[in-house]
């Protein structure tokens, strides 16, 4: 499956360690960052993720069931301010993500809060599911 890139210069806001909000239904709370797939850096310089991108995780807090379980996750919010192709700059008031599945489809049934756009446009079914894409 052929991912689509974001416009512009995406700013990365997160890197390897880092932990992020899970706003879907899936039982998980917090998850934090191990990997982040398809990065191509410098070397010893850490993975960072942006808006949209993939990311795998470990589930740090959430149901039993889902605790120290290794995930995948689309980052859909991120507080670092970043600029829209069109001039404006985003930014939300927390770091959030979306448990998925390794090529994208969405493992909860429902998505609290706002998603970004860059993240709706990226992957669909992220889209479909979400409330609110500002």
């Amino acid at each position: 499956m052929a991912v689509k890139g974001i416009a512009g210069n995406q700013t990365n806001g997160v890197q390897t360690g880092t932990r992020l909000e899970v706003i879907d239904n899936t039982g998980a709370k917090v998850i934090q960052v191990i990997a982040v797939p398809r990065y191509h850096g410098v070397s010893r310089r850490y993975p960072r993720a942006g808006i949209g991108d993939i990311v795998v995780a470990s589930v740090k807090k959430g149901t039993p069931e889902m605790r120290r379980q290794r995930v995948y996750a689309v980052r859909v919010r991120q507080r670092r301010t970043f600029r829209r192709p069109d001039g404006i700059m985003v930014s939300f008031e927390d770091n959030a993500a979306v448990i998925t599945t390794e090529d994208g489809q969405t493992k909860g049934t429902d998505i609290k809060g706002p998603v970004a756009r860059e993240a709706a446009e990226r992957w669909p079914r992220v889209a479909a599911t979400a409330s609110q894409i500002v």
